[in-house]
């Protein structure tokens, strides 16, 4: 009685701040079979995210058991007569307050609440594929998969995402160059659209709306359900981190690396990434103790190219049935490569050790009270043929010899991206993801303030912008439609408009992504 007298009044507050007329006990008339929540804790862990910069003041939290649930809050919203905002929350790890709303409703994908009558993922051996739950975790996702000794074909450096929200963005490691992002390797979606719609969309079906949400940033609809590409998964895994002093010769062999996405599996690598090395102190405890404490990697001993290093990290992926091969094919690949002698890492490790390697420097993080700190992450997709120049401004010149995290940077193939989807790449056949993935802290250095490592975006952002750099924001933030618009340009922004008039004519879904104003009151946006 409690719980449902505290949600009637969060919903009578609504319709005061808000203005729509609509019925409080409506809501709660909807007949949905997991929970509506305005719980103080619910609402304090949906008004907050990963980037701990935004926050923003939810009216209610669903937690879905179905997807029916899921639309008929949507269709509730959008059947109203002023309406109200809908956002869907995976894990919370977005940067920016993209799955937030204010005086709105948030959908709490995963987690507790209704999940105990989600659906279970189902896994076809007979067509290698699992359908899975939106709000699963993509660890869960393995842990199922492997149980019938498959696996997804492409994969996040870190796991505890849900499904609908990577393949809301796009999904991306190391395997992207040979398998494509995520939203490469989906047959098929059950997506809630902005009128309250629950629609199965595949290439076949729906396709518009299909391709509209891989990669839309939740602006199309909630993905409720989608059928994930598995393979068989290999037992080990050999993972091995070279070191480079030339940024040219790093790049050349990462390059070369991902053009050998075509052949057969012992001519090639399984995974390519790499990272930049400004800060010494850095490589020797950042993710593993990969490099050991005993001989600690030293940046000046290397004669590093202006003070920085590159780090090329490999893997391959093999079977118990092969492993006396498995030396053999590395060494072949290696022989082909530049780096420098005598810097070669290497350790082996079973295949979900490796996959979840960033959940173990989570744990560690979370046992020194660093992880739930302020997150102002920056990604962008940088043309190959400006690296060269994004490394001399910005490696070697805004960023010093301080930094608060990892920096990494890869090479993917354009040919593995569908750009029928809604996500924007460089007009390049081959782009990197430069990704700055650092925490701010409050530790008496200034350079690692919220502060300064915001200004330094804003310096890397505008110093790409007055060299002509065209970069692309992974995991866009802007606070204009001008951005916006700038960002898409012109021919895929009036494509991404159209699919919103089609599959979201009210603006209701993901405000936070300040894209839309939402149509029937501009004041709940979160902007």
């Amino acid at each position: 009685m409690a719980t449902k007298l505290l949600l009637t009044l969060a919903i009578c507050r609504l319709i005061v701040t808000v203005g729509f007329t609509f019925n409080p006990n409506d809501l709660l008339r909807l007949g949905l079979t997991g929970k509506l929540s305005a719980a103080p804790a619910d609402l304090q862990s949906a008004s907050v995210d990963f980037g701990g910069v935004y926050r923003a003041e939810p009216m209610a939290v669903l937690h879905p058991a179905t997807s029916e649930d899921v639309a008929r809050l949507v269709k509730a919203a959008y059947d109203s007569a002023r309406g109200f905002t809908v956002s869907a929350r995976g894990h919370g790890h977005s940067i920016n307050g993209q799955a937030m709303t204010t005086n709105g409703v948030v959908v709490q994908m995963s987690g507790g609440g209704g999940s105990k009558n989600k659906m279970l993922t189902k896994v076809s051996e007979e067509f290698m594929y699992a359908d899975v739950w939106g709000g699963e975790l993509w660890i869960d996702v393995l842990t199922s998969t492997l149980e019938y000794g498959l696996a997804p074909k492409s994969w996040t450096d870190y796991l505890y995402l849900t499904v609908g929200g990577t393949l809301s963005n796009a999904g991306i490691s190391g395997q992207a160059f040979n398998h494509g992002p995520q939203i490469s390797n989906v047959h098929e979606l059950d997506v809630v659209t902005g009128k309250g719609e629950l629609l199965t969309c595949s290439e076949k079906e729906n396709s518009e709306l299909f391709q509209a949400v891989l990669g839309g940033l939740g602006q199309f609809g909630i993905i409720t359900r989608a059928r994930i590409a598995l393979e068989q998964a290999p037992q080990r895994v050999r993972w091995i981190r070279v070191l480079y002093s030339n940024f040219s010769t790093f790049t050349q062999d990462q390059e070369y690396l991902i053009s050998l996405h075509g052949k057969p599996a012992s001519q090639k690598f399984d995974y390519v990434e790499g990272f930049v090395i400004v800060d010494e102190g850095l490589i020797n405890n950042w993710r593993s103790s990969f490099f050991s404490p005993s001989n600690p990697v030293k940046v000046s001993s290397l004669k590093a190219e202006g003070g920085v290093l590159y780090c090329l990290e490999i893997t391959k992926n093999y079977h118990l049935s092969n492993a006396d091969t498995i030396d053999q094919e590395i060494e072949i690949l290696l022989k082909k490569l530049n780096y420098i002698p005598a810097s070669e890492f290497t350790t082996d490790l079973p295949y979900v050790d490796f996959l979840d390697r960033v959940h173990k420097a989570e744990l560690k993080l979370r046992s020194k009270g660093l992880w739930e700190v302020p997150h102002p992450w920056l990604n962008l997709f940088v043309p190959k043929s400006r690296i060269a120049e994004f490394d001399k401004g910005v490696f070697k010149g805004i960023l010093g010899n301080k930094t608060s995290g990892p920096i990494l940077i890869y090479p993917m193939n354009k040919n593995k991206w569908d750009d029928r989807n809604s996500v924007v790449t460089p007009e390049e056949d081959v782009f990197y993801l430069v990704a700055f993935l650092r925490s701010a802290l409050e530790n008496g250095d200034e350079t690692q303030t919220l502060d300064y490592l915001s200004n330094q975006n804003y310096e890397i952002l505008k110093f790409c912008e007055d060299e002509k750099i065209n970069v692309k924001q992974y995991l866009p933030h802007y606070d204009s439609q001008r951005e916006w618009r700038d960002h898409f340009g012109e021919k895929y922004w009036t494509r991404f408009q159209q699919r919103k008039l089609e599959f979201d004519p009210r603006h209701i879904l993901a405000t936070g992504q300040r894209i839309f104003m939402p149509s029937f009151n501009p004041n709940i946006a979160t902007w």
